[in-house]
Protein backbone atom coordinates (compact mmCIF):
# COMPACT_ATOMS: atom_id res chain seq x y z
CA UNK A 1 0.00 0.00 0.00
CA UNK A 2 2.83 2.39 0.86
CA UNK A 3 4.44 1.57 -2.51
CA UNK A 4 1.25 2.66 -4.30
CA UNK A 5 1.12 5.93 -2.34
CA UNK A 6 4.78 6.61 -3.15
CA UNK A 7 4.11 5.90 -6.82
CA UNK A 8 1.17 8.31 -6.91
CA UNK A 9 3.30 10.95 -5.17
CA UNK A 10 6.03 10.47 -7.79
CA UNK A 11 3.42 10.81 -10.55
CA UNK A 12 2.15 14.01 -8.94
CA UNK A 13 5.66 15.50 -8.86
CA UNK A 14 6.28 14.45 -12.47
CA UNK A 15 3.01 16.07 -13.55
CA UNK A 16 4.00 19.30 -11.79
CA UNK A 17 7.41 19.21 -13.51
CA UNK A 18 5.89 18.73 -16.99
CA UNK A 19 3.46 21.61 -16.44
CA UNK A 20 6.24 23.86 -15.11
CA UNK A 21 8.33 23.01 -18.22
CA UNK A 22 5.30 23.76 -20.41
CA UNK A 23 5.33 20.20 -21.79
CA UNK A 24 1.53 20.17 -21.77
CA UNK A 25 1.03 17.57 -24.51
CA UNK A 26 3.20 15.10 -22.61
CA UNK A 27 1.43 15.99 -19.35
CA UNK A 28 -1.99 15.25 -20.89
CA UNK A 29 -0.80 12.03 -22.52
CA UNK A 30 0.70 10.69 -19.30
CA UNK A 31 -2.25 11.83 -17.17
CA UNK A 32 -4.77 10.00 -19.34
CA UNK A 33 -2.77 6.74 -19.16
CA UNK A 34 -3.10 6.68 -15.37
CA UNK A 35 -5.75 4.70 -13.47
CA UNK A 36 -8.97 6.62 -12.70
CA UNK A 37 -8.15 6.67 -8.98
CA UNK A 38 -4.66 8.05 -9.68
CA UNK A 39 -6.05 10.73 -11.99
CA UNK A 40 -8.53 11.89 -9.36
CA UNK A 41 -5.89 11.85 -6.58
CA UNK A 42 -3.40 13.85 -8.63
CA UNK A 43 -6.05 16.34 -9.77
CA UNK A 44 -7.15 17.05 -6.20
CA UNK A 45 -3.60 17.38 -4.85
CA UNK A 46 -2.23 19.70 -7.53
CA UNK A 47 -2.01 23.32 -6.44
CA UNK A 48 -4.45 25.77 -8.06
CA UNK A 49 -1.93 26.96 -10.68
CA UNK A 50 -0.97 23.48 -11.86
CA UNK A 51 -4.58 22.30 -11.76
CA UNK A 52 -5.68 25.29 -13.86
CA UNK A 53 -3.10 24.34 -16.49
CA UNK A 54 -4.35 20.75 -16.50
CA UNK A 55 -7.97 21.90 -16.74
CA UNK A 56 -7.12 23.90 -19.89
CA UNK A 57 -5.70 20.86 -21.74
CA UNK A 58 -8.39 18.33 -20.78
CA UNK A 59 -11.67 18.02 -22.66
CA UNK A 60 -14.98 18.39 -20.84
CA UNK A 61 -15.61 14.64 -21.03
CA UNK A 62 -12.14 13.88 -19.66
CA UNK A 63 -12.71 16.32 -16.81
CA UNK A 64 -16.15 14.81 -16.13
CA UNK A 65 -14.54 11.36 -15.83
CA UNK A 66 -12.02 12.78 -13.33
CA UNK A 67 -14.75 14.46 -11.25
CA UNK A 68 -16.74 11.21 -11.25
CA UNK A 69 -13.81 9.47 -9.52
CA UNK A 70 -12.96 12.15 -6.94
CA UNK A 71 -13.53 10.59 -3.52
CA UNK A 72 -13.94 13.76 -1.49
CA UNK A 73 -16.75 15.46 0.39
CA UNK A 74 -19.23 17.12 -2.03
CA UNK A 75 -18.33 20.57 -0.67
CA UNK A 76 -14.67 20.00 -1.62
CA UNK A 77 -15.76 19.03 -5.15
CA UNK A 78 -17.89 22.18 -5.34
CA UNK A 79 -14.74 24.18 -4.55
CA UNK A 80 -12.96 22.49 -7.46
CA UNK A 81 -15.87 23.21 -9.80
CA UNK A 82 -15.71 26.87 -8.84
CA UNK A 83 -12.26 27.01 -10.44
CA UNK A 84 -14.07 26.60 -13.79
CA UNK A 85 -16.38 29.01 -15.55
CA UNK A 86 -20.05 28.39 -14.63
CA UNK A 87 -20.83 27.35 -18.21
CA UNK A 88 -18.04 24.77 -18.39
CA UNK A 89 -18.72 23.52 -14.85
CA UNK A 90 -22.39 23.06 -15.75
CA UNK A 91 -21.48 21.11 -18.89
CA UNK A 92 -19.08 18.88 -16.92
CA UNK A 93 -21.80 18.20 -14.32
CA UNK A 94 -24.14 17.29 -17.15
CA UNK A 95 -21.59 14.76 -18.48
CA UNK A 96 -21.08 13.09 -15.08
CA UNK A 97 -23.13 10.20 -13.72
CA UNK A 98 -26.35 11.48 -12.20
CA UNK A 99 -25.87 9.89 -8.76
CA UNK A 100 -22.56 11.71 -8.33
CA UNK A 101 -24.03 14.98 -9.59
CA UNK A 102 -27.02 14.69 -7.25
CA UNK A 103 -24.64 14.29 -4.27
CA UNK A 104 -22.86 17.50 -5.25
CA UNK A 105 -25.95 19.56 -6.06
CA UNK A 106 -27.74 18.52 -2.86
CA UNK A 107 -25.23 20.46 -0.70
CA UNK A 108 -24.84 23.42 -3.03
CA UNK A 109 -25.98 26.93 -2.17
CA UNK A 110 -29.36 27.80 -3.73
CA UNK A 111 -27.97 30.57 -5.96
CA UNK A 112 -25.15 28.40 -7.30
CA UNK A 113 -27.51 25.45 -7.82
CA UNK A 114 -29.90 27.65 -9.80
CA UNK A 115 -27.02 28.91 -11.96
CA UNK A 116 -25.78 25.44 -12.89
CA UNK A 117 -29.25 24.03 -13.55
CA UNK A 118 -30.20 27.03 -15.70
CA UNK A 119 -27.17 26.36 -17.93
CA UNK A 120 -28.11 22.69 -18.48
CA UNK A 121 -30.57 21.31 -21.06
CA UNK A 122 -34.08 21.56 -19.64
CA UNK A 123 -34.75 17.81 -19.48
CA UNK A 124 -31.44 17.06 -17.75
CA UNK A 125 -31.98 19.85 -15.24
CA UNK A 126 -35.47 18.55 -14.42
CA UNK A 127 -34.15 15.02 -13.91
CA UNK A 128 -31.51 16.30 -11.49
CA UNK A 129 -34.10 18.36 -9.59
CA UNK A 130 -36.06 15.17 -8.98
CA UNK A 131 -32.96 13.29 -7.80
CA UNK A 132 -31.86 15.92 -5.29
CA UNK A 133 -35.36 15.93 -3.79
CA UNK A 134 -34.96 12.34 -2.60
CA UNK A 135 -34.41 12.07 1.14
CA UNK A 136 -30.82 11.56 2.25
CA UNK A 137 -29.69 7.99 3.06
CA UNK A 138 -32.37 6.40 0.87
CA UNK A 139 -32.14 4.39 -2.34
CA UNK A 140 -33.37 7.43 -4.27
CA UNK A 141 -30.38 9.46 -3.14
CA UNK A 142 -28.04 6.79 -4.55
CA UNK A 143 -29.63 5.96 -7.87
CA UNK A 144 -28.12 6.70 -11.27
CA UNK A 145 -30.27 7.05 -14.38
CA UNK A 146 -27.61 5.84 -16.84
CA UNK A 147 -28.50 2.20 -17.39
CA UNK A 148 -29.04 -0.16 -20.33
CA UNK A 149 -32.72 -0.85 -21.02
CA UNK A 150 -33.81 -3.01 -23.98
CA UNK A 151 -37.15 -4.36 -25.21
CA UNK A 152 -37.79 -8.13 -24.82
CA UNK A 153 -38.58 -8.77 -28.52
CA UNK A 154 -35.16 -7.84 -29.91
CA UNK A 155 -32.54 -10.49 -30.64
CA UNK A 156 -29.43 -11.08 -28.58
CA UNK A 157 -27.34 -9.83 -31.52
CA UNK A 158 -29.32 -6.57 -31.58
CA UNK A 159 -29.00 -6.30 -27.81
CA UNK A 160 -25.21 -6.66 -28.01
CA UNK A 161 -25.10 -3.91 -30.64
CA UNK A 162 -27.06 -1.65 -28.29
CA UNK A 163 -24.64 -2.47 -25.46
CA UNK A 164 -21.70 -1.44 -27.67
CA UNK A 165 -23.42 1.78 -28.72
CA UNK A 166 -24.51 2.85 -25.24
CA UNK A 167 -21.68 1.41 -23.09
CA UNK A 168 -19.86 4.74 -22.71
CA UNK A 169 -22.98 6.44 -21.38
CA UNK A 170 -24.02 3.69 -18.95
CA UNK A 171 -22.83 3.53 -15.35
CA UNK A 172 -22.43 -0.24 -15.66
CA UNK A 173 -22.90 -2.74 -18.50
CA UNK A 174 -22.87 -5.93 -16.44
CA UNK A 175 -26.67 -6.07 -16.51
CA UNK A 176 -29.18 -5.24 -19.24
CA UNK A 177 -32.63 -4.38 -17.93
CA UNK A 178 -35.51 -5.65 -20.02
CA UNK A 179 -38.46 -3.22 -20.09
CA UNK A 180 -41.77 -3.20 -21.94
CA UNK A 181 -43.16 -0.31 -23.97
CA UNK A 182 -44.44 1.40 -20.79
CA UNK A 183 -40.98 1.31 -19.16
CA UNK A 184 -42.05 -1.39 -16.71
CA UNK A 185 -39.23 -3.70 -15.65
CA UNK A 186 -39.95 -7.24 -16.82
CA UNK A 187 -36.59 -8.88 -16.23
CA UNK A 188 -32.79 -8.75 -16.21
CA UNK A 189 -30.12 -10.24 -18.49
CA UNK A 190 -26.47 -10.45 -17.50
CA UNK A 191 -23.68 -9.60 -19.91
CA UNK A 192 -22.46 -13.19 -19.49
CA UNK A 193 -25.82 -14.50 -20.80
CA UNK A 194 -25.67 -12.15 -23.79
CA UNK A 195 -22.19 -13.37 -24.71
CA UNK A 196 -22.84 -17.09 -24.25
CA UNK A 197 -26.09 -17.45 -26.23
CA UNK A 198 -26.68 -17.43 -30.01
CA UNK A 199 -27.23 -14.01 -31.60
CA UNK A 200 -30.53 -15.05 -33.22
CA UNK A 201 -32.20 -15.93 -29.90
CA UNK A 202 -34.83 -13.47 -28.73
CA UNK A 203 -33.83 -11.56 -25.61
CA UNK A 204 -36.97 -12.67 -23.79
CA UNK A 205 -35.92 -16.33 -24.04
CA UNK A 206 -32.93 -15.75 -21.74
CA UNK A 207 -34.46 -13.03 -19.54
CA UNK A 208 -34.50 -13.71 -15.80
CA UNK A 209 -38.01 -12.62 -14.85
CA UNK A 210 -37.50 -13.03 -11.09
CA UNK A 211 -37.00 -9.37 -10.35
CA UNK A 212 -35.27 -8.18 -7.19
CA UNK A 213 -35.50 -4.41 -6.95
CA UNK A 214 -35.78 -1.60 -4.41
CA UNK A 215 -37.92 1.53 -4.16
CA UNK A 216 -36.56 5.10 -3.88
CA UNK A 217 -37.72 5.48 -0.26
CA UNK A 218 -35.94 2.31 0.95
CA UNK A 219 -33.20 2.86 3.52
CA UNK A 220 -29.67 2.77 2.08
CA UNK A 221 -28.54 0.28 4.74
CA UNK A 222 -31.26 -2.16 3.66
CA UNK A 223 -30.18 -1.74 0.05
CA UNK A 224 -26.56 -2.44 1.02
CA UNK A 225 -27.60 -5.63 2.84
CA UNK A 226 -29.57 -6.81 -0.18
CA UNK A 227 -26.65 -6.24 -2.55
CA UNK A 228 -24.32 -8.01 -0.13
CA UNK A 229 -26.66 -10.99 0.27
CA UNK A 230 -27.25 -11.44 -3.46
CA UNK A 231 -23.73 -10.45 -4.62
CA UNK A 232 -25.18 -7.96 -7.10
CA UNK A 233 -23.00 -5.46 -8.96
CA UNK A 234 -26.05 -3.27 -9.54
CA UNK A 235 -29.64 -3.19 -8.32
CA UNK A 236 -32.66 -1.73 -10.18
CA UNK A 237 -34.77 0.97 -8.55
CA UNK A 238 -38.46 0.95 -9.46
CA UNK A 239 -41.57 2.86 -8.45
CA UNK A 240 -44.65 1.25 -6.88
CA UNK A 241 -45.93 0.34 -10.38
CA UNK A 242 -42.62 -1.35 -11.26
CA UNK A 243 -41.55 1.37 -13.69
CA UNK A 244 -37.77 1.51 -14.03
CA UNK A 245 -36.33 4.65 -12.41
CA UNK A 246 -32.60 3.93 -12.21
CA UNK A 247 -29.94 1.67 -10.75
CA UNK A 248 -27.68 1.60 -7.69
CA UNK A 249 -24.15 0.36 -8.36
CA UNK A 250 -21.73 -1.46 -6.11
CA UNK A 251 -19.32 1.50 -5.84
CA UNK A 252 -22.04 3.55 -4.14
CA UNK A 253 -22.86 0.64 -1.83
CA UNK A 254 -19.20 0.39 -0.77
CA UNK A 255 -19.42 4.07 0.20
CA UNK A 256 -22.64 3.37 2.13
CA UNK A 257 -21.01 0.51 4.04
CA UNK A 258 -18.08 2.75 4.89
CA UNK A 259 -20.45 5.51 6.00
CA UNK A 260 -22.49 3.12 8.16
CA UNK A 261 -19.34 1.62 9.70
CA UNK A 262 -18.04 5.10 10.57
CA UNK A 263 -21.44 5.99 12.04
CA UNK A 264 -21.52 2.85 14.19
CA UNK A 265 -17.93 3.30 15.36
CA UNK A 266 -18.56 6.97 16.13
CA UNK A 267 -21.51 5.92 18.27
CA UNK A 268 -19.46 3.32 20.12
CA UNK A 269 -16.74 5.90 20.78
CA UNK A 270 -19.17 8.70 21.64
CA UNK A 271 -17.47 11.01 19.12
CA UNK A 272 -17.42 11.61 15.36
CA UNK A 273 -14.36 9.66 14.14
CA UNK A 274 -14.65 11.03 10.58
CA UNK A 275 -13.93 14.66 11.36
CA UNK A 276 -10.68 14.94 9.38
CA UNK A 277 -9.05 18.34 9.79
CA UNK A 278 -11.19 20.33 12.17
CA UNK A 279 -10.91 23.39 14.36
CA UNK A 280 -10.00 22.33 17.94
CA UNK A 281 -12.72 24.57 19.39
CA UNK A 282 -15.33 23.08 17.04
CA UNK A 283 -14.15 19.55 17.87
CA UNK A 284 -14.40 20.33 21.60
CA UNK A 285 -17.91 21.75 21.13
CA UNK A 286 -19.02 18.51 19.43
CA UNK A 287 -17.51 16.24 22.08
CA UNK A 288 -18.56 18.20 25.17
CA UNK A 289 -22.31 17.30 25.21
CA UNK A 290 -21.50 13.58 25.55
CA UNK A 291 -18.85 14.22 28.18
CA UNK A 292 -21.07 16.55 30.21
CA UNK A 293 -23.90 13.98 30.09
CA UNK A 294 -21.54 11.25 31.23
CA UNK A 295 -20.16 13.58 33.91
CA UNK A 296 -23.61 13.82 35.52
CA UNK A 297 -24.02 10.06 35.28
CA UNK A 298 -20.58 9.70 36.86
CA UNK A 299 -21.68 12.03 39.67
CA UNK A 300 -24.38 9.47 40.49
CA UNK A 301 -21.63 6.89 40.97
CA UNK A 302 -19.69 9.29 43.18
CA UNK A 303 -22.84 9.99 45.23
CA UNK A 304 -23.41 6.25 45.62
CA UNK A 305 -19.85 5.74 46.90
CA UNK A 306 -20.40 8.66 49.28
CA UNK A 307 -23.53 6.91 50.56
CA UNK A 308 -21.35 3.96 51.60
CA UNK A 309 -18.73 6.22 53.20
CA UNK A 310 -19.31 4.71 56.64
CA UNK A 311 -18.79 1.21 55.28
CA UNK A 312 -15.54 2.25 53.52
CA UNK A 313 -14.34 3.94 56.73
CA UNK A 314 -14.82 0.68 58.65
CA UNK A 315 -13.15 -1.44 55.97
CA UNK A 316 -10.89 0.86 53.93
CA UNK A 317 -9.48 -2.08 51.97
CA UNK A 318 -12.79 -2.20 50.06
CA UNK A 319 -11.87 1.04 48.28
CA UNK A 320 -8.81 -0.62 46.70
CA UNK A 321 -10.98 -2.87 44.52
CA UNK A 322 -13.62 -0.35 43.32
CA UNK A 323 -11.83 0.50 40.05
CA UNK A 324 -11.02 -3.18 39.43
CA UNK A 325 -14.69 -4.21 39.56
CA UNK A 326 -16.08 -1.18 37.68
CA UNK A 327 -13.39 -1.38 34.99
CA UNK A 328 -13.84 -5.10 34.33
CA UNK A 329 -17.64 -4.81 34.26
CA UNK A 330 -17.39 -1.80 31.91
CA UNK A 331 -15.16 -3.77 29.54
CA UNK A 332 -17.61 -6.69 29.55
CA UNK A 333 -20.51 -4.34 28.85
CA UNK A 334 -18.67 -2.71 25.93
CA UNK A 335 -17.90 -6.13 24.43
CA UNK A 336 -21.55 -7.12 24.69
CA UNK A 337 -22.60 -3.78 23.18
CA UNK A 338 -20.26 -4.23 20.19
CA UNK A 339 -21.59 -7.73 19.50
CA UNK A 340 -25.22 -6.58 19.82
CA UNK A 341 -24.74 -3.59 17.49
CA UNK A 342 -22.98 -5.83 14.96
CA UNK A 343 -25.81 -8.37 15.17
CA UNK A 344 -28.39 -5.64 14.57
CA UNK A 345 -26.34 -4.29 11.63
CA UNK A 346 -26.31 -7.78 10.09
CA UNK A 347 -30.06 -8.03 10.69
CA UNK A 348 -29.73 -11.13 12.86
CA UNK A 349 -33.24 -11.37 14.27
CA UNK A 350 -33.49 -12.73 17.80
CA UNK A 351 -36.34 -12.55 20.24
CA UNK A 352 -35.91 -10.31 23.27
CA UNK A 353 -36.35 -13.28 25.62
CA UNK A 354 -33.72 -15.34 23.79
CA UNK A 355 -31.31 -12.39 23.78
CA UNK A 356 -31.74 -11.90 27.55
CA UNK A 357 -31.23 -15.61 28.25
CA UNK A 358 -28.13 -15.79 26.02
CA UNK A 359 -26.49 -12.72 27.54
CA UNK A 360 -27.26 -13.85 31.11
CA UNK A 361 -25.64 -17.21 30.32
CA UNK A 362 -22.58 -15.57 28.73
CA UNK A 363 -22.35 -13.10 31.62
CA UNK A 364 -22.54 -15.89 34.20
CA UNK A 365 -19.86 -17.93 32.43
CA UNK A 366 -17.49 -14.97 32.07
CA UNK A 367 -18.37 -13.64 35.52
CA UNK A 368 -17.88 -17.00 37.23
CA UNK A 369 -14.45 -17.60 35.72
CA UNK A 370 -13.35 -13.98 36.33
CA UNK A 371 -14.81 -13.98 39.84
CA UNK A 372 -13.12 -17.28 40.71
CA UNK A 373 -9.80 -15.92 39.43
CA UNK A 374 -10.00 -12.72 41.47
CA UNK A 375 -11.25 -14.70 44.52
CA UNK A 376 -8.04 -16.76 44.50
CA UNK A 377 -5.79 -13.74 43.81
CA UNK A 378 -7.32 -11.53 46.53
CA UNK A 379 -7.53 -14.41 49.00
CA UNK A 380 -3.80 -15.11 48.67
CA UNK A 381 -2.74 -11.46 48.34
CA UNK A 382 -4.75 -10.14 51.32
CA UNK A 383 -4.69 -13.45 53.27
CA UNK A 384 -8.44 -12.98 53.65
CA UNK A 385 -10.65 -15.47 51.81
CA UNK A 386 -13.88 -13.76 52.85
CA UNK A 387 -12.69 -10.53 51.24
CA UNK A 388 -11.77 -12.57 48.16
CA UNK A 389 -15.26 -14.07 48.15
CA UNK A 390 -16.89 -10.61 48.38
CA UNK A 391 -14.76 -9.31 45.48
CA UNK A 392 -15.33 -12.49 43.43
CA UNK A 393 -19.12 -12.63 43.87
CA UNK A 394 -19.37 -8.88 43.22
CA UNK A 395 -17.31 -9.27 40.06
CA UNK A 396 -19.53 -12.08 38.81
CA UNK A 397 -22.76 -10.16 39.46
CA UNK A 398 -21.40 -6.88 38.01
CA UNK A 399 -20.19 -8.57 34.80
CA UNK A 400 -23.50 -10.40 34.34
CA UNK A 401 -25.52 -7.19 34.75
CA UNK A 402 -23.17 -5.21 32.47
CA UNK A 403 -23.30 -7.95 29.84
CA UNK A 404 -27.09 -7.96 29.78
CA UNK A 405 -27.27 -4.14 29.75
CA UNK A 406 -24.73 -3.93 26.92
CA UNK A 407 -26.96 -6.16 24.78
CA UNK A 408 -30.40 -4.95 25.81
CA UNK A 409 -29.84 -1.20 25.54
CA UNK A 410 -29.01 -1.21 21.80
CA UNK A 411 -31.64 -3.90 21.17
CA UNK A 412 -34.29 -1.82 22.92
CA UNK A 413 -33.24 1.32 21.06
CA UNK A 414 -33.46 -0.55 17.75
CA UNK A 415 -36.98 -1.72 18.63
CA UNK A 416 -38.18 1.88 19.11
CA UNK A 417 -36.50 3.04 15.91
CA UNK A 418 -33.43 4.78 17.38
CA UNK A 419 -29.95 4.09 15.95
CA UNK A 420 -28.46 1.49 18.34
CA UNK A 421 -24.94 2.78 17.72
CA UNK A 422 -25.72 5.84 19.85
CA UNK A 423 -25.71 3.52 22.89
CA UNK A 424 -22.02 4.29 22.99
CA UNK A 425 -19.19 2.54 24.76
CA UNK A 426 -18.60 5.45 27.17
CA UNK A 427 -22.29 5.43 28.13
CA UNK A 428 -22.29 1.69 28.82
CA UNK A 429 -19.03 1.97 30.79
CA UNK A 430 -20.38 4.78 32.95
CA UNK A 431 -23.66 2.94 33.52
CA UNK A 432 -21.67 -0.18 34.45
CA UNK A 433 -19.72 1.86 37.00
CA UNK A 434 -22.98 2.84 38.69
CA UNK A 435 -24.44 -0.69 38.82
CA UNK A 436 -21.09 -2.26 39.76
CA UNK A 437 -20.59 0.05 42.75
CA UNK A 438 -24.15 -0.63 43.91
CA UNK A 439 -23.65 -4.41 43.63
CA UNK A 440 -20.20 -4.32 45.25
CA UNK A 441 -21.13 -2.35 48.34
CA UNK A 442 -24.49 -4.10 48.77
CA UNK A 443 -22.75 -7.47 48.89
CA UNK A 444 -19.98 -6.07 51.13
CA UNK A 445 -22.56 -4.69 53.54
CA UNK A 446 -24.30 -8.07 53.78
CA UNK A 447 -21.04 -9.75 54.74
CA UNK A 448 -19.76 -6.78 56.81
CA UNK A 449 -20.12 -8.32 60.22
CA UNK A 450 -18.28 -11.51 59.21
CA UNK A 451 -15.70 -9.52 57.26
CA UNK A 452 -14.91 -7.25 60.20
CA UNK A 453 -14.46 -10.27 62.45
CA UNK A 454 -11.87 -11.73 60.07
CA UNK A 455 -10.07 -8.47 59.34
Amino acid sequence: MDDIRDEVLDQLKHMQFLIDENQLDDAKKIFLTLHDFEQATIFVNLNATHRHALIKILSDQELADVFDDIDEEPKKIIGLLEELSPKRASHILNLMYTDNVADILSVMEIEELATYLSLMPKDDAEELRQLINYEDQTAGALLATEYLAIEPDCTIGEALQRVKQEANNAETIYYVYVVDDTEKLVGVVSLRDLLTNPDDYLLKTITNTRIISVHPADDQEDVAKMMRDYDFLALPVTDVFNHMIGIITIDDIVDVMDEEAISDYSGLAGVNVDQGKINPFLAAAKRLPWLITLLFLGMSTASLISHYETLVAKASVLAVFISLITGTAGNAGTQSLAVAVRGIALDEEKSMLKMIFTEILIGLLIGTITGLTIFIIVGIWQANWLLGFIIGISMMAAITVANVAGALIPLGMNKIGVDPAVASGPFISTLSDLTSVLIYFSIAQIFLSNFMNHH
